[in-house]
């Protein structure tokens, strides 16, 4: 079986975890702190908070920015269930723009159009959570632009997008946002088995999330030097979201080899873009201002009723190829929340076309090519 993603572990990974291993530290100690730095220096922002997941991050950010009960939260429909579920784990009710169809990012101008309405209307969102879908930035200058007239935050969900750049910057910059939001899951563009990262240049931000990870607890020099060194404090309700000392090493061992990995991605992305290029599917999207981190290679049949017996002709020929992302408004939990198929066209076309083929950066250029030949079979 060709996975349609795959971690890349070394010998220098395996080592890196073994010292911890060996170590006085296992839980989260000075590995994560080192792993955070090293992000935090490599996407030139301020502070980085490391957390167990990027569900986690993406909760913690939202908590850090107050979002609660009764807020309102945007993000798209065309993503993975945790951009919009951590806007609802704060008690907040979460909306969606659609994407726009060339880069499959979330459309500025639906979003526009629908900021002036709920201006209208009195509702306007507290935040907006836009996602670099496959490792490809959003228009971030745009969703400044509006985010400084309309008076909302941004948290950029780049999961899909370490290593990527937007305007010549590194995502993670913190140029646009007010925090970002990266994942170490293993299909992801680098691992630490799971975990996430939260990354700000607002150090206020940065600190709500480092106590909510950990329970709401804090650590004083004034007070122990009152009670004790023992002595802490739970300021508020957090939560154990903490990364381990394992997670970290492994993270930062992966780290070193990033540029390595999206060099990768690219030169794979490019090979497959020549060599589909007569097939009837529409392959990714460009944007001038982004250098994707090519998290996803997702392919759109011109025929989306073929979409099924392509998908299944190409898994029973070993090729894991899948389908990124089902909308989340056509999840059941969100059609019970009053959302229904038609509410995006956009995302829906898209979704009825999607298929994603193989792309990790040990893809042979034969098992490519294997890859390549069952495509064409299957749209023959």
């Amino acid at each position: 079986m060709i996975p349609y993603g795959r971690q890349d572990v070394t010998d220098e990974d395996i080592a890196a975890v073994v010292a911890v291993l060996r170590s006085d530290w296992l839980t989260q100690g000075p590995a994560v702190p080192r792993f955070e730095e090293a992000v935090a220096m490599r996407c030139g922002a301020s502070r980085a908070v490391a957390a167990n997941s990027a569900t986690s991050s993406l909760h913690l950010a939202c908590l850090a920015l107050g979002i609660g009960p009764g807020d309102l939260g945007w993000t798209v429909p065309n993503t993975f269930v945790a951009s919009a579920n951590c806007l609802r784990h704060c008690g907040a009710v979460a909306d969606f723009v659609d994407i726009d169809p060339s880069t499959l990012n979330l459309g500025v101008d639906a979003l526009e159009e629908k900021l002036r309405s709920a201006r209208r209307a009195g509702r306007l969102p507290k935040v907006l959570i836009p996602v670099h879908f496959a490792g490809l930035s959003c228009d971030m200058a745009g969703i400044a632009r509006l985010a400084d007239e309309y008076g909302f935050k941004v948290i950029e969900d780049a999961s899909h997008a370490i290593g990527g750049r937007h305007r010549g910057q590194p995502i993670g910059c913190g140029r646009y946002a007010d925090i970002t939001v990266f994942s170490f899951h293993p299909v992801k563009i680098i691992t630490t088995g799971e975990g996430g990262m939260a990354l700000s240049n607002d150090a206020v931000l940065a600190d709500a999330m480092t106590r909510l990870r950990s329970h709401g607890i804090r650590r004083d020099a004034a007070a122990q030097a009152v009670h004790g060194p023992w002595y802490y404090e739970q300021t508020e309700l957090g939560f154990n979201y903490r990364m381990t000392d394992i997670q970290a090493a492994l993270g930062l061992s992966q780290l070193a080899r990033l540029d390595a990995y999206v060099a990768a991605r690219l030169r794979l992305a490019d090979r497959y873009d020549r060599l589909l290029a007569d097939l009837p599917l529409r392959t990714p999207g460009r944007d001038p201002d982004s250098d994707s981190a090519w998290h996803l290679y997702v392919v759109r049949l011109e025929d989306a009723g073929r979409r099924r017996a392509v998908f299944e002709h190409l898994r029973a020929a070993g090729i894991g190829v899948n389908v990124h992302y089902i909308p989340v408004h056509l999840q059941p939990d969100y059609q019970s929340q009053g959302f229904a198929p038609g509410d995006y066209p956009v995302a829906e076309d898209y979704y009825a076309r999607a298929l994603t083929l193989p792309l990790y950066p040990t893809l042979s250029e034969t098992e490519q090519d294997r890859v390549v030949i069952k495509l064409h079979e299957a749209l023959a």
